[in-house]
């Protein structure tokens, strides 16, 4: 548990991308930290992480109240914060997904975020497996 939140992970074994291990290190942080904060405690957030021939799925999945459909568009780019009158605000500045893409963007990879009011919020990032 971190903040009353129930934290599981499922990595496949022997997993190797190929990057940075600082900035990846980092990357999986900001994701984790984000989904955190906007989980409620007793609720859980997920860390998946499976591999195919080519590419790495690396998936952190939330069960807390979702991103509005009019936010998503906008939580890549610095310095946006969806409104924070909206449910309960856990401060920041911004800069977490926006460094998070740029991350991705740095080692040839693809990152996603689907999210639905009152659904979660789940970033999937695709990155180069090491061969």
């Amino acid at each position: 548990m971190a903040g009353g939140q129930v934290v599981q992970a499922t990595v496949a074994p022997g997993v190797r991308v190929c990057g940075d291990p600082d900035r990846l290190r980092q990357l999986i942080l900001i994701l984790l930290d984000n989904a955190l904060k906007f989980t409620p405690a007793g609720r859980s957030v997920d860390l998946i992480v499976l591999e195919d021939q080519n590419h790495v799925l690396l998936v952190v999945q939330d069960e807390g109240a979702g991103i509005p459909a009019a936010d998503q568009a906008h939580v890549f780019e610095r310095f946006y914060r969806a409104d924070p009158g909206r449910g309960r605000d856990p401060g920041g500045t911004g800069l977490g997904l926006p460094i998070a893409a740029w991350i991705v963007e740095q080692h040839g990879g693809r990152i996603e975020l689907k999210s639905g009011e009152g659904q979660g919020t789940r970033v999937e990032v695709t990155l180069k497996r090491e061969t």
